[in-house]
């Protein structure tokens, strides 16, 4: 885990209002869940035999009640729990977003947080394949206006649960067939979650994954026609992909699309967004059916491939800094400022004390437009002298309102 540092927090900050204001234009809106939730959601939305669940969550027994809780793995199983708990699907689909920080014991590595931070969206309610396009559009959009272009898009359809049901039937035959190739990761997993073992990175068995019976071509008719219309709508947009029939997602809960904004900038966490469908997951948790789709994106990722970039616009300076010599100054100055920010202006007043000469070196340190000197003089005329820092200009002599319709007119 760790912490982000000023700069780094305002330019986090900074990402998630550019991604808040591309959700928006698409008719999303937040909803905030809590961090802890039961243990019990987890297990049972993202499945007991996921790498997540039975050695990735940080789970723990409340000794108040005996309740096991769970800080959340990801967002889609709370929100979910939330929209059902709080009615929203009663009438009309929802469009949903949440932002903030997930928890996996990750092994440390390049790309990887134990707390790590998402943006999540969820379009629940929504049958056709107009949606998942919507979204991937959507991502599309946001990749644009951050200026990233060597992010790709891995696009795969899982069909429907009796889909899933035969091809399991024959990857567990196939696998048992090349089992001497298997890693001991892959062995555990062949007879309880083998559809993983198509995610593997083991590079001695990549060829062997390569030639296993592939889930698209077993898709139900249904099934068929919803990936179709995707792929038809994103051609529609614009939107290139690849299709990648090892796409599997790590979670229980996915069925039809599923896909992945990779790159090749990030080693071996190359993916900075994932999602698909899961149009069981809401009778599941016991609300009435619904289908749904979704995506998260991960910020640290999503970060350290802007970085450096100017992409994300920067925060803007102080408009001006304050520096003052004595009580009655430091109170004026404080006067003077709260008058200036209640215009919407930016004001930094000098703390700590400190000569004249070395106040001026905060003030030009602190990147302001301007200084206001608050000395015995201006005191005395209750007025303050204007010292350009940035821009060609004199110092002058102004009343604070003066001072004041000045940033106004450069704001």
């Amino acid at each position: 885990m760790n912490d982000l540092l000023p700069a780094q927090a305002a330019r986090y900050r900074r990402l998630v209002e550019c991604v808040s204001a591309v959700l928006a234009r698409y008719g999303y809106s937040e909803l905030r869940t809590p961090v802890l939730e039961r243990t019990e959601l987890f297990v049972r939305t993202i499945g007991e035999v996921t790498d997540i669940v039975e050695k990735e969550m940080y789970t723990f027994r409340d000794e108040l009640n005996g309740e096991s809780l769970t800080l959340r793995p990801e967002g889609t199983a709370a929100c979910v729990r939330a929209a059902i708990e709080h009615n929203l699907l009663y009438g009309t689909p929802q469009r949903l977003w949440y932002e903030g920080p997930m928890f996996r014991h990750e092994r440390p590595q390049k790309g990887r947080y134990r707390q790590f931070h998402q943006v999540g969206c969820e379009a629940i309610g929504f049958a056709g394949p107009d949606i998942d396009a919507e979204q991937i559009v959507l991502c599309a959009r946001l990749w644009r206006e951050l200026g990233l272009t060597d992010i790709s898009l891995e696009l795969n359809s899982l069909g429907d649960a009796a889909t899933r049901a035969a091809h399991r039937g024959r990857l567990v035959a196939y696998l048992e067939q090349h089992r001497d190739l298997l890693d001991e990761d892959a062995l555990r997993r062949l007879h309880t979650n083998p559809l993983r073992i198509l995610d593997t990175k083991n590079p001695a068995m990549q060829q062997m994954v390569a030639g296993a019976p592939k889930l698209v071509d077993m898709l139900d008719a249904e099934s068929a026609a919803h990936f179709d219309g995707l792929r038809a709508r994103l051609a529609d947009a614009g939107v290139a992909f690849t299709l990648n029939p090892r796409l599997v997602r790590g979670l229980d809960y996915y069925n039809r699309t599923v896909f992945e904004w990779v790159t090749t900038r990030l080693g071996a966490q190359g993916t900075i967004c994932a999602g698909g469908r899961y149009d069981g997951l809401v009778e599941q948790l016991g609300g009435r059916a619904a289908p749904a789709c979704g995506f998260a994106m991960g910020l640290e990722r999503i970060l350290a491939l802007i970085e450096g970039s100017t992409a994300l616009r920067e925060a803007p300076l102080p408009a001006a800094y304050v520096v003052h010599q004595g009580d009655a100054a430091a109170r004026f100055a404080v006067e003077v400022a709260e008058g200036l920010r209640d215009r919407g202006h930016a004001v930094v007043v000098h703390g700590g004390g400190g000569k004249f000469a070395a106040q001026m070196k905060r003030a030009d340190a602190s990147g302001a437009r301007y200084a206001l000197i608050v000395g015995e003089s201006e005191l005395a005329e209750r007025k303050v002298s204007l010292k350009p820092l940035r821009i060609p200009g004199e110092q002058q002599l102004l009343a604070p309102d003066a001072v004041a319709a000045l940033l106004d007119e450069q704001h």
